[in-house]
């Protein structure tokens, strides 16, 4: 099957991006950032930045981002470095050289760590280690679903231990590990030794990381102890990490596109520029997770029209003039409950991530602008995923698809119905969902306004009716209990 030839949409001409980068840059230099921890303070000093310690005001001269960009670059077109991919926060991120393309191969990333469930008798409330278990084993069984993080956190759990808690029910219940919330650095270190139990030890976890954490930038230009603490954890392990950042175009950044993709650049190469300066040798990337504040509502809106062009672009800046392959938000809804919106919103959100260049969206099964979880949702996230994946496939053009003989051979005015070339092609050709049907009208549940729904809650049940294959053996599954055990005595009494 030939892949798509299909070129990413482009908001950004090429001096349109360098012109984001310069600003970025003179945020940077001239305003800088304010890093409240003595320890990142020093290293961020012997690496040539202007250093206040009282203020704990940081300037980065442009040369020494100039400097962090050029080794980050110089890392991922490096085929020896290690390792190559993780998945991380809501998608994946790669550490090699890729084109900046349409990607067939997408991935799909489930999780979000919500505090509230949309449940299967379709009543908002808080989500318990019940709902986390059977979150995890329906994102398990979904096809379309590539990797998973925790698509709702046990609000009965200690919010102390919670991290640590919630790491262990996902390495026990699915091999498809996805990224995981870790709030502070004692977090890092027992998460991280989960990781190595399911890897196989340190270095594998180093060459094959899960389980990884991150540390997020307060904006505008702030990096709060705590988070400065999370992500100099994951350095001392030898893990990969980047600064995410999420500024709100006019709430906390620039009303407009521009300025809030240069303001979270800026952030986030801050970031970088403190990763390298603790260890050259770290694994890093950059993120930025842009968004627009509703002026009527005041919230932070994960999806809406505007934030189409916002995150492809982000897309571009990300991927192709820093060469960072990423993934990026989408399958999102600003929406409270099921609805038409809802399907518009996941919908646009995913085409807006794949058009755009990334590797793959997440988190999907969110109503709430990823607030509540939805187990009835993923399904239909899922199938809607589905549904993208064959939008973006190529047109294959051989001898066999031209189908000149079937032409030739059914004549004028005739069909093709009964051919075997049909019979060998359709469903291939055809996405043939049990969800995007071309009902008859009356027939069946055709007017049925509820069927989608419906039949989304039916497959939910059937897929958890399921056996599933423990993805860990009993030592490793003994071993993972310890580590929680601990955590517990030891996060619980601080």
């Amino acid at each position: 099957m030939k892949t798509s030839a299909m070129e990413p949409i482009r908001f950004l001409a090429r001096d349109e991006m360098q012109r984001i980068h310069e600003t970025a840059k003179q945020v940077l230099n001239r305003i800088g950032m304010k890093v409240d921890h003595v320890k990142a303070l020093e290293y961020l000093c012997n690496a040539g930045c202007k250093v206040d310690m009282d203020t704990r005001q940081v300037r980065f001269p442009e040369e020494v981002v100039e400097a962090a960009v050029a080794r980050m670059r110089a890392n991922f077109a490096n085929p020896a470095r290690w390792p190559k991919r993780m998945s991380v926060r809501y998608s994946q991120v790669r550490f090699d050289a890729q084109p900046f393309k349409v990607h067939e191969d997408f991935s799909v990333n489930a999780g979000g760590f919500c505090c509230f469930i949309w449940d299967m008798e379709g009543q908002r409330r808080n989500a318990t280690m019940a709902d986390v278990r059977q979150a995890l084993r329906l994102a398990d069984k979904l096809d379309q679903i590539t990797y998973t993080g925790l698509p709702c956190a046990a609000q009965e759990v200690p919010i102390a231990i919670r991290p640590v808690v919630m790491a262990a029910e996902l390495a026990k219940t699915t091999r498809k590990l996805g990224g995981i919330e870790t709030f502070k650095p004692q977090d890092v270190e027992y998460v991280s030794r989960i990781g190595e139990v399911v890897a196989g030890g340190r270095e594998a976890h180093r060459k094959n990381p899960v389980l990884v954490g991150y540390g997020e930038a307060r904006t505008p230009l702030c990096i709060d102890e705590v988070m400065v603490d999370v992500m100099l954890a994951h350095l001392e392990r030898g893990l990969p990490q980047s600064l995410d950042t999420m500024p709100n175009a006019g709430a906390t950044a620039p009303a407009t596109a521009a300025g809030t993709l240069a303001l979270g650049i800026a952030e986030t190469l801050g970031g970088l520029v403190l990763g390298f300066a603790v260890d050259p040798n770290a694994t890093l990337t950059i993120d930025v997770t842009p968004g627009y504040c509703d002026m009527r509502s005041m919230v932070f809106g994960y999806a809406g029209p505007e934030r189409f062009s916002l995150m492809s672009a982000r897309i571009q800046m990300i991927s192709e003039f820093y060469g960072c392959p990423s993934g990026v938000h989408g399958g999102k809804t600003n929406s409270c409950v099921p609805g038409i919106q809802i399907g518009v919103e996941k919908c646009a959100t995913m085409l807006a991530a794949v058009l755009g260049g990334a590797i793959g969206f997440g988190t999907v099964g969110h109503l709430e602008n990823a607030l509540t979880f939805s187990p009835q949702q993923l399904v239909i996230d899922n199938e809607i995923a589905r549904y993208v994946r064959r939008c973006v496939r190529g047109v294959e053009v051989t001898d066999d698809t031209l189908a000149y003989d079937v032409i030739a051979a059914t004549g004028i005015n005739g069909n093709t119905i009964d051919s075997d070339h049909t019979a060998l092609h359709y469903r291939d050709e055809q996405l043939l969902s049990p969800f995007f049907d071309i009902p008859v009208w009356g027939r069946g549940d055709s007017l049925d306004r509820e069927r989608f729904e419906r039949r989304a809650r039916e497959k939910v049940k059937e897929l958890l009716a399921q056996e599933t294959e423990p993805p860990l053996t009993p030592d490793q599954e003994k071993a993972i209990d310890e580590i929680v055990a601990e955590a517990k005595r030891d996060l619980t009494q601080r």
